[in-house]
């Protein structure tokens, strides 16, 4: 078959300029596209998937090709038609196409783009400065809003809620404009990194700067934590889909995706030394030496010893604002710096998985198409109450620190053990995860942080928190690898499901980070209002019993409650190691027969 081809290709060839002056007189004429090679491997495949359960439609029937994928080839390529023909069990000559069936791409002629060890580092760094700056709003946001900003509990939980939900909002939005980009000399996803990076680092300053007044405060946090979680969409939702346009192998995406894994978990590390070194001592008992300034201690003691504890109060006051500022302006000087060692080390491909369609699909249609894909809807869900578990336990660690387990001098100390503990288990889970599949490595590594919490909320010794620190840490670096590791293969799969669409990956990444967003800020801003209502008094050295009851329950069983379920849900999940082998399997011959499709209008044209 391939000498015939050879034959047919050399044949073809030299009638080209005997041929070339009439080819444009004859009448044009459509007739189906057929895969030109391994068809009866494709079908073979298909077969082999359909027996297993899991059907398919690769193949359209012969009427719908002939209405919506029909394509024009060339009566320059007649020797070569008929070996096809026979091939397919059709004869005739082959007009010239008006237009290229597959768009071209320099990408496209290598299936398998193998990345280096600098391409994976350089990739993993771009998810660092996000990580940083998460992880420190995670861990101190809350506090510094109640403690240092004074803004009373009612409004941070406006301006966390709030904040978080137009974040998720903006999610989908931004997936929009990013699916209707237009491809660059750079790519279509990193003009968008490069873009927000410095809006991004000045939103970010100023959401850690106490402005001069009062009154204006919290309308103050709410419009710059609202711009910075806009910006932050834009990084993570371009950086994130990223992820499925460094390469096409399955493998160089998995070791890439492990790669980054691991240095967003050690950014989170960085973060959370960043902040919690720099600003620790905003929160020691230092500025506690005297009773809390209350209405009542002020009205029974001295003129004197009020003036004197006051100008102490404002003293640390004006410190810890200091401290909270320093500590924005290196995180965003990290954040620059990331993103461009990112740039100069990842170059962005287009992936040639599939049949391209003359029309494009509306994103409404797309988004429809999305949503209805069952692993994605399972996958989603569960991660999302995995996800409002962790932020909950982060966002209200140092509050239970310091008013619930009398550990306010350790709790940044603690904070690094925890961080520490997940760095160094991301490269055993991802061992783990090609040993026994990415489904059973969730359910082992995430249900550990159950007896964790217990642990922390019912013994609240420094020993017991070091020991939960490290168990902690193995726990969550299971649950920040697995979902990204795990999305990828949702979106082959309904690469595979549906050919045909293509373009629909911002959608995917956008609308999970939505879902998770919209779901943690919820969270977050009625953990915040469950404060106010427990009777949280800001700026006060202790917090009442009914304080530390709600912390505990914020700690402890609503976290354990959310992950229960999550892990339920995730038993649903319908793709498992061999459900992935066929659909690399199939991927790949779609790849396969877009590059050879190219390869033959190449040949059509000289």
């Amino acid at each position: 078959m391939a000498a015939e081809r050879g034959r047919a290709v050399r044949e073809g060839q030299e009638e080209l300029p005997a041929s070339g002056a009439a080819v444009h007189s004859r009448p044009r004429s459509h007739i189906p596209f057929q895969p030109l090679t391994r068809t009866s491997q494709w079908q073979a495949t298909l077969d082999h998937t359909r027996s297993h359960g899991r059907a398919h439609h690769f193949i359209i029937p012969q009427h719908t090709q002939q209405q919506r994928y029909s394509c024009r080839l060339t009566n320059n390529l007649s020797a070569m038609t008929k070996v096809e023909s026979r091939a397919q069990g059709s004869a005739g000559k082959l007009p010239k196409p008006s237009g290229p069936l597959f768009p071209k791409t320099p990408q496209q002629t290598n299936v398998n783009q193998k990345l280096t060890t600098c391409n994976k580092l350089c990739f993993a760094i771009g998810a660092a400065p996000k990580e940083v700056a998460a992880s420190a709003s995670a861990f101190f946001l809350q506090i510094y809003l109640l403690d240092v900003a004074r803004i009373n509990a009612f409004e941070a939980s406006l301006v966390l809620f709030i904040g978080r939900v137009w974040g998720a909002v903006t999610d989908p939005i931004i997936g929009f404009l990013i699916t209707k980009s237009k491809w660059t000399k750079i790519g279509r996803l990193m003009p968008w990194l490069l873009g927000c990076t410095p809006f991004l680092v000045v939103s970010y300053f100023y959401l850690w700067f106490v402005p001069p007044f009062d009154k204006g405060r919290f309308v103050w946090y709410l419009v710059f934590y609202c711009l910075y979680q806009t910006l932050i969409n834009c990084f993570h939702v371009s950086y994130s889909a990223l992820t499925m346009f460094i390469s096409t192998d399955l493998k160089e995406r998995d070791s890439a995706t492990a790669y980054r894994m691991t240095v967003e978990v050690i950014g989170t590390l960085v973060g959370a030394a960043i902040q919690g070194q720099i600003v620790a001592s905003a929160h020691t008992l230092k500025h506690c030496s005297t009773p809390n300034m209350s209405a009542s201690y002020l009205g029974n003691s001295s003129g004197a010893e009020s003036v004197k504890s006051l100008v102490h109060s404002q003293e640390y006051l004006s410190h810890a604002k200091e401290v909270y500022m320093i500590a924005a302006g290196v995180i965003g000087g990290v954040f620059l710096l990331c993103t461009v060692v990112m740039f100069l080390g990842v170059k962005e491909r287009e992936d040639p998985y599939g049949l391209s369609s003359e029309k494009q699909i509306p994103f409404m249609q797309g988004f429809l198409m999305v949503m209805r894909h069952g692993p994605y809807l399972i996958l989603t869900a569960a991660f999302l109450l995995i996800t409002v578990a962790i932020q909950l336990i982060q966002s209200n660690f140092v509050l239970f620190c310091t008013y619930a387990a009398d550990l306010r001098e350790h709790f940044q100390n603690i904070v690094l053990v925890i961080l520490i503990s997940a760095v160094l288990s991301i490269p055993f889970w991802q061992w783990f995860l090609q040993r026994f599949g990415k489904k059973t490595a969730a359910f082992c590594g995430i249900v550990w942080i159950v007896p964790s919490t217990l642990m922390l909320v019912f013994i609240p010794d420094l020993v017991v928190a070091y020991i939960v620190a490290v168990s902690s840490g193995f726990s969550i670096a299971a649950a920040l690898l697995m979902p990204w590791s795990m999305l990828p293969d949702v979106v082959d799969d309904f690469r595979v499901t549906k050919p045909y669409s293509k373009g629909h990956e911002a959608i995917f990444y956008s609308f999970y980070v939505f879902f998770t967003k919209l779901a943690v800020g919820i969270t977050l801003g009625l953990s915040t209002l469950f404060l106010e209502f427990a009777g949280y008094k800001t700026g006060d050295c202790k917090q009442p019993s009914p304080v530390v009851f709600t912390l505990k329950l914020l700690m402890g069983a609503v976290p354990i409650g959310f992950v229960v379920t999550g892990l339920m849900i995730l038993v649903l999940y319908p793709i498992n190691e061999d459900v992935r082998r066929r659909n690399k399997i199939c991927l790949e011959e779609l790849r396969k027969q877009s590059i050879d499709s190219t390869t033959m209008e190449d040949l059509s044209y000289q």
